[in-house]
């Protein structure tokens, strides 16, 4: 009988290590990088070839059930595409790289697994083709137990003859280390990164259990939350409140810089290779020496740096966010979204703020905490479109405001987030919404009071808020603001006036500042 999976988290803890010991490592890690490169283009062969036979095709096209499914592992047997067929792969590269002073055979094992995994996933067409790992491209390297081999004993990683102290947070005032170090260790992870131009070792430690859950971060149990997320705002509404918010709004100076570094980048590689390109800037096709500059490497260096700190700093953003959510329910719904669809309108926003890693962390994040999330079709839902009343009116991406001629009226968002906390096995309950509108209307009042206090002490805030048609409505005009001339409109041209056609509200006009 297979043992049953348990709850895992990872908690990291920087190393200790020399110079000496930093050589050693950085020799190891280069072997497991040969090893694993090795195992791949084997793994890769042999799926091409099963790929071209006919028995492969003709699985393929069988209709989707048990036996297709039978049908295709037993083609993937006789092909030598499995697990432990590229552990055995690894081993044999091992013995034949001469490697077995630089690594143990349960790290093989694992760097076996890792091939087969990316393998797997390109030969159902989940993920592109796996590439071979450049040698500052391959940054870690982890065990299959905490018996043997890479393991985690008093305080310390040992490995192989080295022993490497971690460094453990004296304070601690949340006591996630004291809960961490407190767990049972499933297996130890290496990890190296270069910060600041500094290569530095981390050790992370796969635990069984759940993460320690701090006591600002309280969670509502039981309660649902619908959820509308956007290329760049994120909207929640629960039982008791609701938020707005610009999605990782962190990212946008980091990210400004980086474009910035980017062209500089992009001048000083066309001005040191100006026969690589064609006379209108286009690349010359099979262009293969590159001369980089002392300039271009110190921009590269620049541009590696910033981009580790927008990974940590989108990370820092979508756990705060999930959070966040959290706290008003831990059952959340939101509209199963095609990210792909938003990389093609929205690239470079979908690009920097990772909907759909958000989206993978918060459901991990409300299993933890005894919920789940769900995701819905857009088809049968239609939320940007729906009313309580039952109407369903198609709105422009402009129109960031709901009007309905029943009365109704709310921000886009937030209206759909409500929305989705009354759909019922994939479909809109009108009869709950109807109900649960007189009392949410409030919350999502309130919210956008918040936000209109908060853009008024900024100076900005997007237009997608909607925060112009806000405060016609409300008859509250923007910080600085006198009655002269009328405010213009937060949204593009073509949007819905506020209130709906033929319902006016109170105009916010202003004279121009001299």
């Amino acid at each position: 009988m297979p043992r049953q999976p348990t709850p895992t988290f990872v908690h990291e803890l920087p190393l200790v290590v020399t110079p000496g010991v930093d050589r050693v490592l950085e020799t190891r890690l280069h072997a497991a990088r040969q090893v694993f490169n090795a195992t791949l283009g084997e793994g890769l062969r042999r799926m091409d070839l099963l790929r071209e036979s006919r028995a492969w095709r003709r699985a393929l096209d069988m209709p989707k059930g048990r036996a297709r499914n039978e049908t295709l592992w037993g083609l993937r047997q006789e092909a030598g595409l499995s697990d432990s067929e590229l552990q055995q792969v690894a081993r044999t590269h091992w013995h034949a790289g001469g490697f077995r002073e630089r690594l143990d055979t349960h790290v093989v094992q694992k760097l076996g697994t890792r091939a087969w995994k990316a393998i797997e996933e390109h030969l159902y067409n989940k993920r592109g083709r796996p590439r071979f790992k450049g040698a500052r491209r391959f940054r870690t390297i982890e065990g299959k137990s905490n018996a043997a081999g890479l393991r985690f004993r008093d305080g310390a990683v040992e490995w192989k003859g080295l022993k490497l102290p971690v460094r453990i947070d004296p304070k601690d005032k949340h006591g996630v280390e004291a809960h961490a170090l407190a767990s049972r260790v499933k297996h130890v992870r290496l990890v190296r990164r270069t910060m600041k131009g500094r290569v530095r070792w981390f050790a992370q430690l796969v635990l069984q259990g759940t993460p320690w859950q701090k006591a600002k971060n309280k969670v509502a149990c039981g309660q649902e939350v619908g959820l509308d997320i956007g290329p760049s705002t994120i909207a929640a509404v629960g039982d008791d409140d609701a938020f707005l918010a610009r999605f990782c709004d962190e990212l946008e100076p980091l990210g400004r810089e980086i474009r910035r570094i980017q062209r500089a980048m992009d001048r000083s590689r066309r001005a040191t290779n100006p026969d690589n390109y064609h006379p209108d800037g286009t690349v010359k096709e099979g262009c293969q020496h590159w001369i980089r500059s002392r300039r271009y490497r110190s921009l590269s260096a620049k541009l590696a740096e910033l981009q580790r700190k927008q990974a940590a700093t989108r990370k820092r953003a979508h756990g705060s966010l999930a959070n966040q959510v959290l706290a008003l329910g831990n059952i959340i719904k939101t509209e199963a979204l095609s990210y792909q669809g938003f990389q093609r309108s929205f690239g470079k926003s979908v690009r920097d703020r990772a909907p759909g890693m958000f989206i993978e962390r918060l459901r991990r994040k409300a299993a933890n905490a005894g919920g789940q999330v769900i995701e819905f079709p857009t088809q049968s839902t239609r939320l940007s479109q729906a009313c309580v009343c039952g109407a369903v009116r198609k709105k422009p991406l402009s129109a960031r405001w709901h009007h309905c001629e029943c009365g109704v009226s709310a921000q886009r968002d937030l209206f759909s987030a409500f929305l989705a906390r009354h759909v019922e096995d994939h479909c809109l309950s009108m009869s709950q919404a109807q109900s649960a509108w007189a009392g949410a209307e409030p919350l999502l009042g309130r919210a956008m009071e918040r936000l209109n206090q908060a853009a008024s002490g900024s100076g900005s805030a997007p237009a997608s808020f909607g925060l112009a048609a806000y405060r016609r409505q409300s008859c509250s005009p923007a910080k600085g603001e006198s009655a002269a001339v009328e405010a213009p409109d937060g949204v593009p041209k073509g949007a819905s006036p506020p209130g709906g056609p033929g319902r006016g509200g109170c105009l916010v006009t202003r004279t121009p500042r001299l």
